[in-house]
């Protein structure tokens, strides 16, 4: 034998509503007082296991320069190509974990372009930048950063290798300048 269920209509609690007739009293309409302790308890229940939650392990970023804040650290470089990560920019600028860093405190020629001191100054940058990828990639280095430079783009930093500033090995050895007021002897 077939058996077939009957659902029963829900009941519409304000028929009146359609043909302009007024509200009945607040207290039957939405949801019961209950009811809004309910929602309140479980919204309050989400924030509770959010706050709970672990914290995100930092960046990469944030992680080496925190390292290096705390002590030295040791990374990989490259020359810098199409993407720029972790690489020498040319002997003053590189970029570390994503950051852009300027050198504090020495400055060394332009590898592309020869404003002043033409091929020659060209080859001196590649030798200054070369010196440097060397330089970190063989030795543990602290970084410690400050404010931006005059360009706004890129933060100022010191490099230092067993508590030797990288630009004065590099000025040491003829490969840069003191910064501002050294001379451009490349020119």
């Amino acid at each position: 034998m077939n058996v077939l269920r009957f659902r029963p209509r829900r009941r519409r609690r304000f028929v009146a509503k359609a043909i302009g007739a007024p509200r009945p009293p607040y207290g039957r309409q939405g949801p019961t007082q209950s009811g809004r302790w309910v929602v309140l308890g479980l919204g309050a229940a989400v924030v509770g296991l959010v706050a709970m939650q672990p914290p995100a392990p930092p960046t990469a970023t944030q992680a080496a320069l925190a390292g290096a804040q705390a002590g030295e650290i040791r990374v990989r470089f490259e020359m810098c190509g199409r993407v720029r990560h972790t690489c020498i920019v040319d002997g003053d600028t590189i970029w570390l974990n994503g950051q852009n860093l300027r050198m504090e405190g020495y400055d060394t020629p332009e590898p592309y372009t020869d404003i002043c001191g033409g091929r020659a100054e060209v080859a001196l940058a590649h030798r200054a930048s070369a010196r440097l990828r060397e330089l970190l990639n063989a030795n543990a280095f602290t970084v410690s950063t400050g404010g931006l430079d005059n360009t706004g783009r890129r933060t100022l930093a010191t490099i230092r290798i067993g508590g030797r500033d990288v630009g004065d090995i590099l000025f040491a050895e003829g490969l840069a300048r003191k910064w501002p007021n050294g001379h451009e002897f490349w020119c």
